[in-house]
């Protein structure tokens, strides 16, 4: 069952490669969306596939890559948009 989620992740999130090691978790466990900078400082995500992939991507979001420090990860439910790819948006 395909499912999807609209993450904002807090904390020391930017100027730590994660949109790129988001792209590299995404294409790992086979999810599509995206991931972009905000102006916050946050990082948003969105994130759709499998169930079971998206609840591992959205786990991962909650560690990010190893210079990261993830305060918080707010995830909501969001509408699947039948994606294929999973991107750096700017």
């Amino acid at each position: 069952m395909r499912t999807a989620m609209d993450l904002t992740v807090t904390g020391r999130v930017q100027g730590v490669s994660f949109r790129m090691y988001a792209e590299r978790e995404a294409a790992r466990l086979g999810v599509a969306g995206w991931v972009r900078n905000e102006p916050d400082g946050s990082v948003a995500i969105h994130v759709e596939g499998d169930e079971g992939a998206v609840e591992d991507f959205v786990r991962w979001a909650g560690d990010g890559p190893s210079l990261a420090h993830v305060d918080h990860v707010e995830a909501r439910p969001a509408s699947d948009t039948g994606g294929t790819e999973f991107r750096t948006r700017y």
